[in-house]
């Protein structure tokens, strides 16, 4: 039975394999570039216990990024819905407006401290990479942003917000020209650039050193939150939902993080997938439609994919949950039946938003 081991981090909860429950995540990489993610894994299990390191990210946490978020009460939604006590953690308060600059904060200060000069980032909806580039502008760092040709049409402002901040956008025109084909493209350009260039995946999802750096940076998140609700309520409530959308799984695990060691009775988790259009069959959500598991961008973890095993198209109306995997620390906690993975349809996350 797996299980998830109470006081220790969730993303230290991996095999000498790095994979966890013995199948999910892993490092499976091209030898080109084993030692680079071994370099990077060194460096960071450094850092993450280095005080002065704690004390420059929450610096830039409160005083860049402007830390913490609001916590309010949505009080109309509340009682239409029957009297439900519903709260809503608003991380679009972030500077650039959204939980991707945890992360990108996190990685330019990794590419400092690695004396590297260069930084790389994919992006779907635009707000890894709008967030990647403020970070290197910040941080005086060289920068370039992968993003597929149909995400740049869509996601616009954005584009236009990571061009003023001083980075190169590299358009990708292959496959199905959205997220997974950005996230190939950055890793085959770090492949032969590794030596100078720190690569930041946007997301929870990778190489097993990517999904621990940006789990270990948007567990700020719930940092905050926890503190929040115990000011609001005394204490962490008998029975609270915390919902969140999944599509890599970087602002969901960030928000559940500090509650891991509850009782799943007490605090329970929901993860939202992308379902895709009303009658359609395609969708982005492989934790709810029983895909099997894959290996993707160097980990395994439950795909859409075919009879065949190749990785079958997508579709989302939101650009950032267009992608055909899920983080290893999503299946790990499906398979633990930690969390409770439900989808929603374009048309009933459209309806939701002009409800709340």
């Amino acid at each position: 039975m797996i299980r998830i081991q109470k006081g220790r981090p969730v993303i230290d909860q991996h095999d000498k394999n790095y994979l966890y429950a013995g199948k999910f995540g892993g490092n499976f990489v091209p030898e080109t570039l084993k030692k680079p993610i071994e370099d990077l894994t060194v460096l960071f299990n450094k850092l993450r216990k280095d005080k002065k390191f704690i004390k420059e990210r929450d610096y830039y946490f409160k005083n860049y990024v402007g830390t913490p978020t609001s916590f309010i009460k949505l009080y109309n939604l509340s009682h239409q819905l029957g009297g439900a006590q519903i709260y809503a953690k608003v991380v679009s308060e972030a500077n650039g407006g959204a939980h991707k600059i945890y992360n990108a904060i996190v990685h330019a200060l990794i590419c400092r401290h690695a004396g590297k000069k260069y930084i790389i980032g994919d992006t779907g909806a635009g707000y890894a990479g709008k967030m990647l580039s403020m970070a290197a502008k910040k941080f005086g760092l060289k920068c370039k942003i992968f993003m597929g040709t149909k995400d740049m049409a869509r996601q616009k402002p954005n584009c236009d917000a990571i061009r003023a901040n001083g980075a190169e956008i590299i358009p990708v025109d292959s496959g199905s020209k959205t997220l997974v084909d950005a996230v190939s493209e950055c890793m085959r350009y770090w492949v032969s650039n590794c030596d100078s260039t720190h690569m930041c995946v946007g997301s929870t999802v990778g190489p097993n050193i990517f999904v621990k750096i940006c789990a270990w940076s948007t567990a700020q998140i719930s940092r905050e939150l926890i503190v929040q609700i115990k000011k609001e309520f005394g204490k962490v409530p008998k029975k609270l939902k915390l919902i969140n959308c999944v599509g890599g799984g970087s602002s969901a695990i960030g928000f559940w993080n500090s509650f891991m060691d509850y009782n799943k009775k007490q605090v329970e988790f929901i993860g939202v997938e992308a379902g895709g259009p009303n009658n359609s069959r395609l969708h982005a959500a492989p934790l709810t439609n029983k895909s099997k598991i894959g290996i993707l961008h160097g980990a395994a973890q439950y795909v859409v994919q075919d009879k065949e095993g190749q990785i079958s198209e997508t579709e989302s109306i939101s650009a950032g949950l267009d992608y055909p995997g899920v983080s290893p620390l999503h299946c790990f906690l499906k398979d633990a039946k930690r969390a409770r993975y439900i989808s929603a349809s374009d048309e009933e996350a459209l309806a939701a938003y002009k409800l709340v």
